[in-house]
């Protein structure tokens, strides 16, 4: 497993609190969020089993994903879910010069325009973002979200059993959970989804997406 913490410490929601990491709640709720789909078949799955509890949540979206599955995601549009942008092509900020990355995520945000999907929602694929790049789309009125939660369910060392463990150990209310409706993904995905709906909702929790206007 990455050296990345399962739950995100509080020292670094402080030293970046321009971002989102948890939502704020006295109220049972739980935000899941999906990055790197649209994935034929994989999100279509997750759309079923969220549906199964009246779920909503908030999908990231690769903007070349949207444009090579458009049917997909109109699925998720269909389903009333909120989406977010997750880069054209999942660039990796560190790596990556501002303008180039800035112009990845307009081109991802002219994919999303040709849908009418209108979003202020950003995160950085990787959570790996630059703060002059941060600082240039904040000023672009967007909200970047990162999380509360890893699910660590991409990570193929991580057994089903463990990526459950990750999320029912540390999620709270207002916590943002991180999955990815990915093919590599898609092993531990379909074993913990389904439990992580099903505990929650058995002790009284709703899921919510987050909303474009940015409450934190």
């Amino acid at each position: 497993m990455s050296i990345v913490p399962i739950k995100t410490p509080s020292v670094v929601r402080k030293m970046f609190p321009q971002y989102m990491w948890h939502i704020s709640t006295w109220e049972p709720v739980i935000y899941l969020t999906f990055d790197d789909g649209p994935t034929p078949e994989i999100t279509e799955w997750v759309l079923e089993q969220l549906n199964n509890y009246n779920a909503k949540a908030t999908f990231f979206c690769i903007g070349n994903n949207i444009k090579n599955h458009p049917d997909v995601f109109k699925k998720v549009l269909k389903n009333g879910h909120s989406i977010g942008n997750h880069t054209h092509t999942h660039l990796k900020g560190w790596e990556t010069k501002t303008t180039t990355y800035i112009n990845n995520i307009e081109t991802a945000k002219s994919v999303l325009d040709k849908h009418n999907c209108e979003t202020n929602l950003f995160r950085p694929p990787y959570g790996r973002i630059k703060p002059k790049q941060a600082n240039q789309l904040i000023s672009n009125g967007y909200n970047i979200v990162m999380w509360d939660v890893l699910s660590f369910d991409w990570d193929a060392s991580v057994t089903p059993e463990k990526c459950l463990d990750n999320v029912i150990k540390n999620t709270l209310k207002g916590s943002i959970v991180v999955f990815h409706d990915s093919v590599k993904a898609s092993n531990n995905l379909k074993s913990v989804l389904p439990k992580v709906l099903e505990y929650y909702s058995h002790k009284g929790y709703s899921f919510k997406a987050i909303d474009i206007k940015g409450i934190a």
